[in-house]
């Protein structure tokens, strides 16, 4: 019997032929939630893209159900964690669409630059207006792009072919990758302030929601223009329609929004705003090239064969998972908790594994620290398995160093980041458990890898955690723990409070103002 694949939504027709030569295939576009339920029951694969949600309920309905393949980028329209409990595989087509989102964003700056929408529009309307259409040139315009990972990258490459000068902000890519893209690394702040154009390229996260904002905005120069082809919640619209109403920057394009279909009024009002319907991917060439990846990869799986691209894992050897397990989770919360505190672009990333945890394999275990430490950075959704790719991708040096001896502890793990010539140091361990932080850079302390945590370093002084206390309870935020570190007395300290909400700008403004704080970040695990 030749398995069945459901397809309910437009795939490029070599994907269909590709899926064709061993299985069935069903399709039913844009299907009701119930409908779907309804047509899973007897499929053994799916094939979406973005508009499908694969829900917990869609899951428990398939029974035959082996393998949902996403024709995109993202999996965030796909419950991954049900599906991983019922063993089912997510794959997705990470590349297919890299070359296009960078065309794309080729194409909106040459726009801004150059009036082409206008002078469409009025010559259409009858209009000879070549006085008042004076456009600029690309050449030697400073492009700033925020985020350097695969999109990123292509438009720095394309953007040397126009004679631009390229700076960049992303703390996950070392200074080899950068160089090899002739890229001069920035603070965000410095970005902002130096480029002509601001190119958004980082991922959709808590941290990186309204990324530029009223105050980011406002840095740039007024005859800057931002794009944004990447993730819609990194823009704060508001502001942005303020800041091109105001003519405080001189103009913006956006592909992506954050409730898509449905369009912000305030924006087709806008001067000096060019909009288009999320046609970053929408090539020929991508929407080919996305089908026939994951028409392969589910031919693969039901065939019995490992796919190129897997989302979640599956098969994980028992014994080693006994022991390793705990350490998994340990190690991608502490790489998320480095990847909210620190800012310096990455060199070298060092793994060294005390006790119990150096007797097995810690492949898995690497890959999860760096999982969680590219959390923050990538526009593609990274996991176990493709965040070492990712992470060479990036120029990243990745070590592990194994040892017996460990003190105190049945095991432990030290995540050692070098960035800008600097040492940071993260060390964690099992307790009762429970992922423990015991060591931030050099303060011993314990803290509890879960939760909302406000980290600071400060001066050692009497009255420290008194403020500290008196300021979050006069902004309603409750607290659940305070940890304090130090090395000796009257010297410098570090504070981790465990908190109920995350702070607001305002509140984290406040708490960064306290005379002895030296600096402070919101970390979400």
């Amino acid at each position: 019997m030749r398995p069945k694949v459901l397809i309910t939504e437009p795939l490029a027709e070599a994907g269909i032929e590709a899926l064709r030569t061993c299985c069935d295939v069903a399709i039913h576009l844009h299907p009701s939630p119930s409908e779907l339920c309804a047509l899973v029951a007897d499929a053994d694969a799916l094939i979406v893209r973005s508009a499908t949600r694969i829900t917990a309920e869609v899951l428990a309905a398939a029974e035959r159900l082996t393998i949902v393949a996403r024709a995109g980028a993202g999996v965030d329209n796909i419950d991954v964690e049900a599906a991983t409990r019922r063993g089912v595989v997510v794959v997705n087509a990470p590349d297919s669409n890299s070359i296009a989102v960078a065309e794309h964003t080729m194409a909106l700056m040459l726009c801004l630059a150059r009036p082409i929408c206008r002078a469409n529009a009025g010559m259409h309307a009858g209009r000879w207006e070549k006085a008042r259409l004076v456009g600029h040139e690309l050449r030697h315009k400073v492009l700033g792009l925020v985020g350097l990972g695969r999109v990123g990258a292509a438009v720095a490459e394309r953007a040397r072919a126009f004679d631009m000068r390229i700076i960049a902000h992303d703390p996950f890519v070392s200074p080899e990758r950068a160089a090899q893209l002739d890229a001069e690394m920035l603070p965000l702040d410095d970005l902002l302030a130096s480029a002509d154009y601001v190119s958004l390229h980082a991922p959709a996260t808590d941290r990186t929601r309204h990324l530029i904002a009223a105050h980011e905005l406002a840095l740039m120069q007024p005859t800057a223009c931002l794009i944004n082809c990447a993730r819609g919640e990194l823009v704060d619209e508001a502001a942005l329609v303020e800041a091109l109403t105001a003519g405080r920057i001189a103009g913006a394009a956006l592909d992506v929004y954050p409730n898509e279909p449905h369009i912000n009024p305030a924006l087709q009002q806008c001067p000096n705003l060019i909009l288009t319907p999320h046609l970053g991917a929408s090539t020929a060439e991508a929407q080919d090239v996305a089908a026939v990846v994951v028409a392969q990869q589910v031919v693969d799986v039901v065939s019995g064969r490992p796919p190129r691209y897997p989302v979640n894992v599956l098969a994980l050897s028992s014994e080693e998972m006994a022991v390793t397990r705990p350490y998994v989770d340990l190690a991608y919360r502490m790489g998320r908790f480095y990847a909210q505190f620190a800012q310096e672009s990455l060199a070298r990333v060092d793994l060294t594994f005390a006790g119990e945890v150096s007797h097995h394999d810690t492949s898995l275990v690497t890959a999860s620290a760096l999982a969680g430490l590219l959390s923050e950075a990538s526009e593609e959704p990274v996991n176990v398995i493709n965040a070492p790719v990712i992470a060479r991708e990036r120029g990243l040096v990745v070590n592990e160093v194994r040892t017996t001896e460990v003190q105190d502890l049945a095991g432990l793990i030290t995540l050692e980041a070098q960035a800008n010539g600097r040492t940071r140091l993260l060390a964690g361990t099992m307790l009762r458990n429970q992922p423990h932080i015991v060591r931030i850079d050099g303060y011993w302390i314990d803290v509890v890898a879960t939760g909302i945590l406000l980290v600071s370093e400060h001066v050692e002084q009497p009255g420290v955690i008194g403020q500290m206390g008196t300021l979050l309870g006069e902004e309603g935020i409750n607290i659940s723990f305070v940890q304090v570190g130090r090395q000796e007395r009257g010297g410098r300290g570090i504070m981790v409070v465990g908190v109920d909400d995350a702070l607001s700008p305002r509140t984290m403004d406040r708490v960064m103002a306290m005379p002895s704080i030296i600096d402070a970040w919101l970390v979400q695990l």
